[in-house]
């Protein structure tokens, strides 16, 4: 089974010699240094294509990488992954890594095949450009989250970081997020969203998931990926992560100057 891509010239350049243009304006280094786990933005390549190819310039890609993202669309499973086919992309197709997925659903009984879910969501899609480009062999384990339900979230981590452990291949995770959607926002209202990305950002730094819900719900800050991101950092941890670092902290704003909606976005290496 392939999937057709759903972002592929909104979110970034459908041409391939196009797109890797594109790219090459944010990726300036081939990192060679092993990451457990990242996190990136997923907006268009123009407004977070600076933060996300900055967190990859940094990283080894290995040739599997576990993709978690939101689910926007909030219909389908709550925990969706895709265990075959490939998905369809400018750069080739990106293969579905399936002994990992296949191992992942049966230590992890609530995730639930369901290739509808990921059909529209372009959380998982933008990152793979990015991912191909430094590795063209890089294969994926997508899976999309529409709950905030931190039990699961705790344990499809424990999954996660027991699927990894068992694998041959070196996994890198990917958590997919935005930070806070402000609308018609100023420079005071911004300067108080910041403070709230800060305190989410924050507690990702100290590799603490359930801080990390807790922000999020008591400051409301809008952050749609705090549910893969709390499952990246369970993960990381068991796999042995220490260390946690902001690369770069941007927002659509720093693009645009426009105040009438404002996007964050964080790139963070843990390792």
């Amino acid at each position: 089974m392939k999937r057709k891509p759903a972002a592929c010239g909104r979110f970034y350049a459908e041409n391939e010699t196009a797109l890797r243009k594109q790219i090459e304006k944010y990726v300036h280094l081939e990192g060679d240094k092993k990451a457990i786990a990242v996190v990136v933005p997923h907006a268009g390549y123009d407004f977070s294509g600076r933060t996300a190819g900055a967190v990859f310039s940094e990283v080894r890609i290995p040739n599997t990488a576990i993709i978690l993202g939101p689910n926007h669309w909030i219909s389908g499973s709550d925990f969706a992954i895709v265990s075959e086919g490939a998905w369809e992309m400018p750069f080739g197709e990106a293969r579905i890594a399936s002994e990992v997925a296949v191992h992942l659903k049966e230590v992890c009984d609530f995730l639930r095949e369901d290739a509808a879910v990921h059909r529209s969501e372009h959380s998982l899609e933008v990152e793979i450009p990015f991912l191909q480009y430094l590795n063209p062999n890089v294969q994926i384990v997508p899976i999309a989250i529409g709950s905030l339900d931190e039990t699961k979230l705790e344990a499809l981590g424990r999954s996660i970081a027991e699927t990894i452990e068992k694998s041959e291949e070196e996994v890198l995770l990917v958590a997919s997020t935005d930070m806070s959607h402000t609308e018609q926002s100023d420079a005071t209202r911004q300067a108080t969203v910041r403070r709230k990305d800060m305190m989410a950002i924050e507690a990702i730094l100290e590799l603490d998931a359930g801080k990390l819900l807790r922000v999020v719900k008591e400051q409301r800050v809008t952050m749609c990926g705090a549910a893969p991101v709390a499952s990246a950092i369970t993960a990381a941890k068991l796999l042995g992560a220490r260390n946690a670092r902001l690369v770069s902290y941007t927002t659509s704003h720093d693009v645009t100057g426009d105040y009438s909606y404002v996007v964050g976005y964080a790139g963070i290496v843990i390792d």
